[in-house]
C-alpha cells in the first residue's frame, strides 16, 4: 500500500455517513460537480481538450478543486475529474469527446472477432497512472477540506459504450450481443471487471478515500438480464477490491441508474452505499432495503432549472423522505446538467444542510 503522507482530514462527515454511523446531518456532494455549469471550468476548457485534461494531473486537480473552492463548507466531498471511458482507452480503443455529441469511439466492437483488437495483459499503472497522479496531487491540494472519491464505470455500462460507439437511445447493438453472443459477452465483461478491480485498488493506493461504481445504463436491462450480465460483475468488483485492500478498504458506492427493480439485489453484494436516481421514492427505498445500506441521492437534476423556491421545496421534501434517522448522503439523482446556474446549486446545498440539521436535532 501507499506510504504517502496526506494532510489530516478536517471534515469526515461523508466518510462517517458512508460507514453507516449516526451523523449530525446528511453530508452532500454532487455527481459531476466539477463540470461545465461552472464558468471557471468553461474557461479552462477553452484551452484544453477533455481527455487532455484527464491525462494531465495538474489540470484534473485544478478542475476537481473548483467546486470545493467555490462552495466551501457547503460541499462535504470531492470527486476526481476523470471519465469512465478511460478503461476502454486503456484496453486499446480510441475515444474522442466531440462537442455536441459526447464520447465517440473511432472503431467500436462490432462482432466478437473485434475483441482481438483489445490489449492483453494490461499494465494498469502504466496505462492509467495519470489518474493515480491526479488523485495523489488532488488529495494533497485539498488539504483535508473534504474526502476524495475515485470511480469507474461498471462493466456492463462500459461494454455497451464499447459496442455502441457512443451514446444510444436503444442500446440495440450492445444488447443484441448479450443474446447473440452470450459467451463472448461474459468474456468481455470479465476482462473489463479484472481491469476495473486493479484500477480501483490503485486509486485507493493513490489516495482515494471513497469509490463509486457508475452503472449508468443498468436500467436499460430487463431484470433477468441485469441479474445475468451486470450484477455478478459489480458484485465481484466490490468483493475483490475489499479483499485486495484488506484493512485499507474504503467505503464503496454503487449507482445502478434506472434499476429500481434491483434495490434488494444490491443490498448485500459488498457495497456500503447505494445511490438512487430520482424515480425512486426514498421512503420506498428504505422499506425495500430495510436500512441495511446507506442511501445516496436523489433529487431530479432538472429541478435546478425550476427556480429557487422549487429547489428549496423539492430538496426539503427529499431530505424529509429519507427520514430524520435515515442513513442518507444527499446528492442529485444523476449528474448536474451543464447549463445549470451555479447559484441554483448553492441554494440546493444550503437547503439540504439546513433542513437535514434541523430534523436531526
Amino acid at each position: 500500500m501507499s506510504t504517502i503522507s496526506f494532510p489530516p482530514l478536517k471534515n469526515d462527515l461523508l466518510l462517517r455517513a458512508a460507514k453507516g454511523e449516526k451523523v449530525e446531518r446528511a453530508p452532500v456532494w454532487i455527481m459531476r460537480q466539477a463540470g461545465r455549469y461552472l464558468p471557471e471550468f468553461r474557461e479552462l476548457r477553452k484551452h484544453h481538450s477533455f481527455f487532455e485534461i484527464c491525462r494531465t494531473p495538474e489540470l484534473a486537480c485544478a478542475l476537481t478543486l473548483q467546486p470545493i473552492d467555490r462552495y466551501g463548507s457547503l460541499l462535504d466531498g470531492s470527486i476526481i475529474f476523470s471519465d469512465i471511458l478511460v478503461i476502454p482507452q486503456a484496453m486499446g480503443l480510441e475515444v474522442e469527446m466531440v462537442e455536441g455529441r459526447g464520447p465517440v469511439f473511432n472503431a467500436p466492437l462490432e462482432t466478437p472477432a473485434d475483441m482481438s483488437r483489445l490489449k492483453q495483459n494490461i499494465n494498469v499503472a502504466q496505462e492509467l497512472g495519470y489518474v493515480y497522479e491526479a488523485i495523489t496531487l488532488t488529495r494533497t491540494k485539498l488539504d483535508g477540506r473534504v474526502p476524495l472519491f475515485g470511480f469507474i464505470g461498471a462493466p456492463w455500462t462500459l461494454m455497451a459504450y464499447m459496442i455502441e460507439g457512443g451514446g444510444s437511445k436503444t442500446l440495440a447493438k450492445a444488447k443484441s450481443w448479450l443474446w447473440k453472443y452470450p459467451e463472448e459477452s461474459h468474456e468481455l465483461l470479465n476482462r473489463i471487471t479484472d481491469l476495473a478491480i486493479e484500477f480501483l485498488v490503485g486509486q485507493v493506493e493513490a489516495g482515494a478515500q471513497l469509490l463509486q461504481v457508475f452503472d449508468s445504463w443498468a436500467g436499460e436491462l430487463a431484470p433477468q438480464d441485469f441479474r445475468r450480465f451486470s450484477l455478478p460483475y459489480i458484485k465481484r468488483i466490490a468483493v475483490q477490491v475489499k479483499q485486495r485492500l484488506g484493512d485499507k478498504a474504503v467505503p464503496m458506492v454503487i449507482f445502478a441508474k434506472g434499476a429500481w427493480y434491483a434495490l434488494e439485489d444490491l443490498v448485500d453484494i459488498g457495497y456500503d452505499v447505494m445511490s438512487l436516481d430520482w424515480t425512486i421514492d426514498p421512503a420506498y427505498a428504505r422499506e425495500v432495503t430495510q436500512d441495511k445500506i446507506v442511501l445516496q441521492g436523489n433529487m431530479d437534476p432538472t429541478v435546478l432549472y425550476g427556480g429557487f423556491d422549487a429547489i428549496r421545496e423539492t430538496a426539503t421534501r427529499m431530505v424529509e423522505r429519507f427520514g430524520k434517522d435515515g442513513k442518507h448522503i444527499a446528492n442529485l439523482g444523476h449528474g448536474i446538467q451543464p447549463t445549470v446556474d451555479p447559484e441554483a446549486l448553492k441554494v440546493y446545498l444550503e437547503t439540504v444542510q439546513k433542513v437535514s440539521a434541523e430534523i436531526r436535532k
